[in-house]
């Protein structure tokens, strides 16, 4: 029995696959229960109650809605191409639960005299991996809204398709930045240079805010919803669907959702880390020992970062309720006459303020002056007469 525990407790191999599961089930469980918070939240906005029958507050609409999803009759056009018609909603739903593997949750834990890390694996090019995998999950909605055979959810794959290409690359321009300024790929290296209140959001405010509008599109949430548009398209890519594989494409959804607001804490909120972090985690260790006050510090930082996390998703949820959806040659020009140009801008006035010594006065006047000459551009620009509203 001794020699099991021995085991059990050096067994590194033990506890990184403990990480990994963990962080795979809570994914899934914020995810499911994100849905049931979505509606809460356009409750309160919309002045009404919500879920409020399946458990005390609606809080088992969540598993009534899954039951729901399995029992519904799984149907397959007669034309649709049967087995891609299989694969578009389970390679969404794969790509979606990949993405977080490489995010650091929080530090570290010593568990017999090992250190582990709260992260599913550590690679130098995080990041990249996470725009790797991101970027394959459009191939899920496009395969979906081909193989349906219908034009309405073609529209939509097509629409998909353009929007995340167009996105991606603004938002692969916002992230040029932090590398420049960071020097790493790594997503842990990157937050561990935020320690100390030191957070990229103080030097990238543009780069944030570029990301965070791409994030929206590359999640296909109001208002760049245009692939599912139902106004326009019935339901979309996903128009033919029903059962679980209309579940999974919804249920993508949030986990991208959670994703992105993960990715987002780690490159700008400086992740796990939070005010007064040294201070606590010097107080723990004085009062607990040194293992079990860094493991106790160490959950106070996974509590701050699923706090970042949490508040994302509410955003996503309160723009949804709260912005209108776009045309889709607004959402285009946004992109590429707007996010790109942005992106171009602030990478050169990162250069120069890191050439410069000054990252921190150099970005804010950097950002100042381009503000200025927007501004005069914006006031000399000629009036349109008789212009079409919208237009």
């Amino acid at each position: 029995m001794s020699s099991f525990m021995q085991w059990l407790t050096e067994s590194m191999y033990l506890w990184k696959t403990l990480i990994i599961i963990l962080i795979f089930a809570v994914t899934l469980g914020i995810a499911a229960y994100s849905t049931w918070a979505e509606r809460k939240v356009a409750a309160f906005i919309q002045d009404r109650e919500g879920p409020n029958r399946a458990g005390w507050g609606g809080l088992l609409q969540p598993i009534a809605d899954a039951g729901k999803m399995f029992f519904k009759e799984d149907f397959i056009p007669a034309k649709a191409d049967k087995w891609l018609f299989i694969l578009g909603p389970c390679l969404s739903m794969f790509t979606a639960l990949m993405a977080s593997a490489v995010v650091p949750f929080g530090d570290t834990f010593i568990i017999g005299g090992k250190v582990l890390m709260v992260q599913g694996i550590e690679i130098n090019v995080g990041i990249l991996y996470v725009f790797g995998v991101v970027s394959l999950g459009v191939y899920g909605v496009m395969i979906g809204g081909w193989a349906s055979n219908n034009k309405f959810s073609l529209l939509g794959a097509i629409r998909a398709a353009s929007q995340n290409i167009s996105y991606e690359l603004a938002m692969g321009m916002s992230i040029i930045a932090i590398l420049m300024m960071s020097g790493t790929l790594s997503l842990r290296g990157i937050t561990e240079q935020q320690h100390g209140g030191n957070w990229n959001i103080f030097y990238q405010p543009l780069g944030c805010l570029i990301f965070i509008v791409c994030a929206f599109a590359e999640c296909n949430r109001t208002p760049f919803d245009l692939p599912e548009c139902e106004t326009e398209l019935v339901g979309g890519y996903h128009t033919e669907y029903s059962s679980m594989k209309l579940g999974f494409y919804l249920f993508s959804e949030y986990i991208n959702m959670f994703t992105s607001s993960a990715v987002t804490a780690c490159l700008f909120f400086g992740g796990y880390n939070y005010p007064g972090m040294d201070w606590v985690h010097t107080q723990l260790m004085a009062a607990l020992g040194n293992n079990f006050g860094h493991n106790v510090a160490t959950l106070l930082g996974i509590g701050a970062m699923f706090t970042k996390i949490l508040f994302g998703i509410f955003f996503f949820m309160w723009v949804r309720w709260t912005v209108p959806r776009f045309r889709y040659d607004q959402l285009m020009n946004l992109g590429w006459k707007g996010l790109i140009p942005l992106a171009v801008i602030n990478i050169i006035i990162t250069a120069v303020s890191i050439l410069s010594g000054y990252k921190l006065i150099g970005m804010w006047v950097g950002l100042a002056i381009m503000l200025t000459i927007l501004s005069i551009y914006w006031a000399m620009r000629p009036k349109r007469q008789n212009a079409v509203l919208g237009a």
